[in-house]
């Protein structure tokens, strides 16, 4: 019977071994799989709630539930946490569960953290068991009392290796610290949770904080917490997801929360998510305050929507909520950016009758505008104004002048307000130095654009892109690209990455140098570093290509473009017709125009210019004609050009009756004809004998105050010799040279042929020693004696 006894409790712990070893198995695998979805030390178990089995208990007990099945749900290892809990809660040994049991209740536990006594066996064993983070968790509720011991004893476990807080044992912790208004040790906690990434997969920090939300009377301000957090950290796409869930749930954050991320959005670039948000906002029965009206004004007004704008201004009145000083900034800043002036004054003057005093920014937003549109004079009315109200210009009120007398051509204005601005004590900054450097550049004044920048250099005020692009561009229009390319090196080794700006300005440089190669090379470099060509960057390059007569690479370069989703413009279309008139091929040409008008794109004044010249010059007059009468009916109304280049076409294909006619008609519009017309008519009417009426023409320019060039002397020269008037042309020729303007080798060979012609050899002698004398020729060999002679 002994035996029998001893046999069956040999098979009862037998069992209980076996039992265990599975419970261990299962716990064992718990924690791989906890590591196997990257938990570890980094994400520990999510649990649910926990509560004492009794309010008045002291005693520590574990009682797994679930606070919420949707929430549970969504996070489907919670339910094998809890399997674990209950499956191994009976069979453990002594020395663990029953042992805390049955040894430790919250007064021990309390005294134990207060006295630190962490290597109490009591504390060790507790960590030593596979739920060591669940008893944790269930020690934060027990402590939910004393918010400060909770957060000493967690900050303490935190700190044990090989240890990791389950996210509910944060979420716990959070509400309980909320509970006893220890909000910013609440909101870092949240931080440190969301940083730490310590969630399950199907699970987020707003399921875990909402299924623990009854540890302690529910303050649903915790929840405006964690929306506040995560737009804090930038996390702007969770933190309107964790709006939603807040509207689900008919929880909702602060004005203030909703301010910030508002504010966020519409700084990042995500403005359309910055109006959808408002909206949701106002439809969940948030109130908008003034600042939540100031960040949507600011945004539509930036983005140029002022219908929008205005309608929010209008709104926020009927609200009752009266607009600030912000507020009528950002209108006036709005409605002058895209020119409306009038409407700016409008509010202005609507923000002064509403007793809203203007401060430096209103005036310098109003000054900006003003001078941005060529309206300097009003500008400084508001300049006098501001100073007659007690405000001092600023940095940004002188820079704003002295970039518009830049933009002008009056430097030395820009140069006074300069000067002025120190006098003042105000230190420029690297806009001011910068429009001053780029103003230089443009007018080819580098060295004193070289001087800025020292100067710049020295007030420790560092260079920025638009400076080095200002200095790049200025030293490739004037060739000089050496110094170019040492701009260029010096910026990278500054730290700045170049911009498509940059880039553009050297492939102009070096096109403009005809160094085609050094341009396609920068284009690669561009390419490499995925930054995309811009029409205006395509354009420079396909100029490149037609100057040098490569025109397969130029339409190389508008197919790139297409598959590059860029469609070439007309300015594009208008070169590269032009290149293939002059290459002689205008049947391409004309192909390129059909192609812009399938394509909806409209011809401009200068294409038709192009179009019409080239025409006239390949001999098909009658088409130019054509086009001249159709350019009514697209809306496109002839300038001086375009008459220009058909009346010299007419004239060269002799059809004078029909150019005088244009000539006439352009007078009879009231357009100044150019130095070109005139000539071009001269010319015509010499080679078909009209002298008279040459003269005229010629007489008409010096009554207008039109001066004689090259080609009029020439054609009136030739026009002389041809009637047999040579002493005329002789004295003709004498006066161009009095006048600064130096004949060449055409005018020069048409006098000296005609007393060839006339045996007045002495005379062509004579004439030819005189040139060689002031340099127009350089000897005998290059005469049109010589040439006669033999």
């Amino acid at each position: 019977m002994h035996f029998l006894c001893g046999n069956i409790n040999a098979i009862s712990a037998l069992k209980m071994e076996l039992i265990e070893a599975a419970v261990g198995f299962f716990s064992k695998m718990l924690l791989f799989l906890r590591n196997l979805f990257g938990i570890g030390r980094q994400n520990s178990l999510r649990v649910s709630a926990l509560s004492a089995k009794s309010p008045n208990s002291n005693h520590i007990s574990l009682d797994v539930f679930t606070a919420s099945s949707s929430s549970s749900l969504s996070c489907p290892l919670v339910l094998v946490a809890s399997f674990i809990c209950i499956l191994r809660y009976p069979f453990v040994t002594k020395s663990n569960s029953d042992y805390f049991t049955q040894h430790i209740d919250r007064e021990s536990m309390q005294k134990i953290i207060r006295e630190e006594r962490w290597s109490d066996s009591r504390i060790v064993n507790l960590f030593d068991s596979a739920l060591a983070p669940v008893w944790v968790s269930r020690v934060l509720v027990e402590l939910k009392e004393d918010a400060r011991l909770a957060l000493k004893f967690f900050k303490w476990a935190r700190r044990r290796n090989g240890f990791c807080h389950t996210t509910e044992a944060y979420c716990i912790l959070v509400h309980v610290l909320f509970r006893a208004r220890m909000f910013l040790d609440a909101h870092e906690l949240l931080k440190d949770l969301i940083l730490s990434r310590r969630v399950l997969p199907g699970c987020d920090v707003f399921d875990v904080l909402w299924s623990t939300r009854n540890v302690c009377v529910p303050a649903y301000g915790v929840f405006d917490a964690l929306f506040s957090v995560f737009v804090e950290l930038g996390m702007l796409e969770e933190a309107g997801e964790c709006f939603l869930r807040m509207r689900k749930f008919k929880v909702f954050p602060k004005a203030r929360s909703c301010n910030k991320l508002l504010h966020r959005l519409s700084k990042s670039g995500k403005g359309d998510s910055s109006m959808k948000f408002f909206k949701d906002m106002v439809a969940a029965g948030i109130t908008p305050s003034v600042f939540t009206y100031n960040i949507v004004i600011d945004y539509t007004c930036k983005e140029g929507n002022l219908k929008t704008a205005r309608s929010l201004f209008a709104q926020m009145k009927e609200m009752g909520l009266a607009p600030d000083i912000v507020t009528y900034n950002s209108l006036i800043d709005g409605y002058g950016k895209i020119g409306l002036l009038d409407d700016s004054v409008c509010i202005f003057e609507e923000m002064k009758d509403a007793r809203c005093d203007p401060d430096v920014i209103t005036y310098n937003a109003l000054i900006n505008c003003f001078c941005k549109f060529e309206r300097m004079p009003r500008a400084f009315e508001f300049l006098r104004e501001m100073k007659e109200n007690g405000l001092k210009p600023n940095v940004v009120t002188y820079s704003t002048f002295i970039d518009a007398f830049c933009k002008e051509g009056m430097m030395q204005e820009a140069i006074k307000f300069f000067v002025d601005m120190r006098r003042v004590g105000l230190t420029p900054n690297e806009f001011t130095y910068t429009s001053l450097i780029d103003a230089n550049c443009k007018v080819g004044n580098l060295g004193e654009a070289l001087k800025l920048v020292k100067e710049m250099l020295q007030a420790g005020v560092d260079l920025n892109i638009v400076t080095y692009t200002a200095l790049l561009d200025g030293f490739c229009e004037e060739g000089k690209l050496k110094e170019a390319e040492e701009i260029f090196r010096a910026m990278l080794k500054a730290g700045m990455t170049p911009n498509q700006q940059i880039y553009t300005a050297l492939i102009h440089g070096y096109i403009k140098a005809n160094m085609m190669e050094n341009a396609t090379n920068i284009l690669k470099e561009m390419k490499g570093k995925c930054i995309e060509p811009d029409l205006l960057l395509y354009g420079t390059i396909i100029w490149g290509h037609c100057n040098q007569g490569k025109l397969e690479d130029a339409k190389l370069l508008i197919h790139e473009m297409k598959e590059c989703g860029t469609n070439a413009n007309h300015v594009i279309y208008t070169t590269l017709m032009d290149a293939y008139f002059k290459a002689g091929k205008a049947g391409e040409a004309l192909n390129l125009l059909h192609e812009m008008l399938d394509l909806g794109i409209v011809p401009t004044v200068v294409t038709y210019c192009a179009l019409i010249d080239g025409l006239c010059k390949s001999g098909l007059v009658q088409e130019a004609i054509n086009h001249f009468g159709r350019m009514l009916d697209i809306g496109v109304l002839p300038n001086v050009a375009v008459y220009t280049a058909l009346i010299d076409g007419l004239c060269k294909n002799r059809c004078m009756e029909a150019a005088q006619k244009l000539f006439d008609e352009m007078l009879g519009k009231d357009m100044v004809p150019d130095k070109t017309a005139y000539t071009s008519l001269i010319d015509g009417n010499l080679k078909h004998g009209n002298l008279q009426e040459a003269f005229n023409l010629w007489n008409r320019m010096i009554e207008i105050g039109m001066g004689h060039d090259l080609h009029a002397y020439t054609s009136l020269i030739w026009g002389l010799c041809q009637c047999g008037q040579l002493q005329h042309a002789r004295n003709l020729f004498d006066e161009m040279i009095g006048k600064g303007v130096l004949p060449d080798e055409v005018a020069y060979g048409c006098l000296v042929r005609k007393y060839v012609e006339l045996g007045n050899m002495d005379e062509a002698l004579e004439l030819q020693n005189e040139m060689v004398k002031r340099g127009l020729i350089t000897g005998i060999s290059d005469s049109a004696v010589s040439s006669v002679q033999t």
